[in-house]
């Protein structure tokens, strides 16, 4: 503990120096929720149809042991990794983690069958977010959902995103922090369609009738998310980045932006700024693709941090709501949730380590000499000592230490479950 105070005071004076308070941008990022998503802990399988085949575009690769086959073992693999996270958190669910012994299609559910998860969000002090499920599903075998060409699947679909509202604005209000409802769905073709209107004008209508009902923002946050292509919609996916972002800015929702699902050129970093003109907030899903959206674990990588200096630089921190999207079953399924969320608040932590309104300054006054004089000395600051006194003050372990903690839980739990 001593060498992390004496080097934590050597990176306050030095951040001093530039005009930075250390102990006001630790405090800051404590306050920064992240949003944990409970899909890594199970590989996107869910409870409601354990036996069906992942579908949609979603593949999960590899075959590490201990996978969550119960709400109840994965509540307690994600308290785990809670405990290991420092700052904020919330977490994430898929409508398929309803907690019920009730045969219930996704068109039925009602918040009743997310009562456990409920009372378990509340005993963790944790918000919940959630998404409908429009994969994996029999009436999602095609490939369309809600612009499907057959009636009775768009109505299935429609129900379905209906409730999850429903189910949103009830985790809103039991908890006291709005709930980011987000839509996501798998539909396009694989090969080049002749007509690229008709899908998407079902589409909207679709929304319409979802978004039909208003729900007070106090308790529920709508967002839409695109995607520029997915196995078996490579030549076409009807909610295009284009289609929900005129959307969004007609209907006042917010955008998702998410980190894998542009082409491996785009940059997200360098769209949040521009959506932001013309909406209020957006949601951000972080993951790390590798020529695609493979989905990886979030990594400590130059676009990550870019992400963070664009949210702070904007002063955008109450407008963009950061969630985590990956799922990977090649290695341990905690340390995964360990390593990716503690990786996005490393990267807000450089972010607000910055000078920002001296670089600002300097480069409105056409001075880019200093600026990137400033932006390559930070570079070789000790923000690591700020993290690890970070660490310290939120109770949590310090550098790789909290590893020990998960291979003895692997040894202990997750050991004993059956593959």
């Amino acid at each position: 503990m001593g060498k992390i105070l004496e080097r934590y005071d050597e990176a306050r004076e030095r951040y001093g120096e530039l005009g930075v308070d250390t102990d006001q941008a630790i405090d800051t990022l404590a306050k920064i929720p992240v949003s944990m998503h409970c899909w890594q802990g199970d590989d996107v399988i869910g409870f409601l149809f354990p036996d069906q085949e992942l579908t949609g575009g979603i593949q999960t690769t590899g075959s590490y042991p201990g996978a969550a086959k119960t709400p109840e073992e994965l509540r307690h693999d994600m308290e785990l990794a809670l405990r290991l996270i420092p700052g904020t958190h919330r977490v994430n669910l898929h409508s398929i983690y309803a907690d019920t012994t009730e045969k219930v299609d996704l068109n039925e559910l009602e918040p009743r069958h997310f009562a456990a998860w409920v009372d378990w969000a509340r005993e963790q002090k944790v918000g919940l977010d959630f998404n409908p499920t429009c994969f994996s599903h029999e009436k999602a075998e095609d490939g369309f959902t809600l612009s499907s060409v057959d009636k009775g699947i768009r109505e299935f679909w429609i129900e379905h995103c209906i409730r999850c509202r429903k189910i949103g604005e009830y985790f809103g209000k039991e908890l006291g922090s709005p709930c980011v409802t987000n839509i996501w769905i798998p539909d396009g073709y694989k090969d080049t369609p002749v007509d690229r209107l008709a899908p998407r004008e079902r589409l909207m209508e679709a929304l319409d009738r979802i978004l039909q009902e208003p729900i007070d923002p106090k308790y529920l946050l709508d967002s839409m998310e695109s995607k520029v292509f997915g196995i078996g919609s490579e030549s076409y996916v009807t909610g295009s980045h284009e289609f929900y972002l005129g959307y969004a800015v007609r209907h006042n929702t917010l955008l998702t932006l998410d980190t894998g699902h542009f082409h491996p050129t785009e940059m997200v970093s360098n769209k949040i700024s521009a959506v932001l003109l013309f909406l209020d907030q957006i949601l951000l899903h972080v993951s790390r693709p590798v020529r695609w959206d493979s989905d990886h674990i979030v990594a400590l990588d130059g676009e990550l941090i870019e992400i963070a200096h664009e949210i702070v630089r904007g002063n955008y921190l109450n407008r963009v709501h950061i969630g985590l999207d990956y799922f990977d079953a090649s290695v341990n399924r905690i340390a995964a949730w360990v390593i990716g969320m503690r990786n996005m608040q490393k990267a807000l932590l450089y972010a607000l380590l910055e000078p920002v309104a001296d670089i600002q300054k300097a480069e409105a006054e056409g001075d880019f000499t200093k600026r990137l004089l400033l932006l390559e000395e930070l570079k070789s600051m000790p923000w690591e000592s700020v993290w690890e006194y970070y660490c310290l003050k939120q109770g949590v372990p310090v550098g790789m230490t909290w590893m020990e903690e998960v291979l003895q839980y692997e040894k202990n739990v997750l050991s004993g479950r059956k593959a």
